[in-house]
């Protein structure tokens, strides 16, 4: 009897132990605009790559762009984040096409606290370098500051991702620049088959990657294996200046671990 106790036990212990070595290797942060609070295992680089097309903006009959994103753990508490929409290119609302590279983005994420049974509280900074071109209105030419307070809880299969986020942006019409917010919320959940669903409310009051709004968003996830994971999903726009729907997809793939 003892030993028939023992396995039944020891089954849910196993199934957790292996979801912690799966998730640890790689900690997606796409498709959805909330970052995830905790980091991959020291001294692996990942990649992040995919194809965001949004549709009927204030600014814009249509966009897409290939955000592309690199994460190292450089240490088993700070990540270091760059990333650059490798491609942009948007039709405005008179017809006319313009093409080019976005805007960049370094930053870094420090995992402040971190304990089992409690949920997991970040920091991070981002700074949007101009790279995009103001004339063919790609971008707005000015620096962009953004600082957030990210949390993270499993409960079960789920996890929740809550960021909370200060915005300080350049404003496109003057020199003057802007102050605002950012908040997002998402849960996870991921199935025995690797199939996962994603869902995700978010909003923000100025311009950082997405236009002022509101977002809902939808989405599915495959994780391939401890290294690969492919996603795909909707956005929608609630406001005048935001993307009526906005489609993702993309994957995330743990290149090596460098350490």
């Amino acid at each position: 009897m003892a030993p028939g106790l023992l396995g039944e036990s020891s089954l849910p212990l196993a199934a957790s132990v292996n979801r912690q070595q799966k998730d640890d290797f790689i900690v997606p942060s796409r498709p959805t605009v909330s970052e995830p609070a905790d980091i991959q295992r020291v001294g692996v680089l990942q990649l992040e790559f995919g194809l965001d097309a949004q549709f009927d903006a204030k600014e814009f009959r249509n966009q897409q762009t290939t955000p592309l994103d690199l994460r190292f753990a450089a240490l088993s508490r700070l990540l270091l984040d760059f990333q650059l929409e490798a491609v942009k290119s948007q039709v405005d609302r008179t017809g006319v096409r313009s093409t080019g590279v976005g805007d960049a983005i370094i930053g870094l994420q420090v995992v402040m606290f971190k304990g089992a049974g409690y949920p997991t509280f970040s920091f991070a900074y981002h700074s949007k370098l101009p790279t995009a071109s103001k004339e063919k209105m790609l971008g707005s030419g000015r620096v962009d500051n953004k600082a957030v307070l990210l949390i993270g809880e499993q409960f079960g299969d789920f996890d929740l991702i809550v960021n909370a986020a200060y915005l300080n942006v350049g404003r496109k019409d003057s020199g003057r620049r802007a102050d605002g917010g950012q908040f997002s919320i998402a849960l996870a959940y991921e199935f025995e088959n690797h199939f996962g669903l994603v869902g995700e409310l978010s909003g923000q009051s100025l311009e950082y990657i997405l236009p002022r709004g509101v977002y809902p968003f939808g989405g599915v996830t495959y994780q391939v294996n401890r290294r690969l994971r492919f996603d795909a999903g909707l956005r929608f726009g609630i406001g005048a200046q935001a993307p009526r729907v906005s489609v993702v997809a993309g994957f995330v793939f743990g290149i090596a671990d460098l350490y």
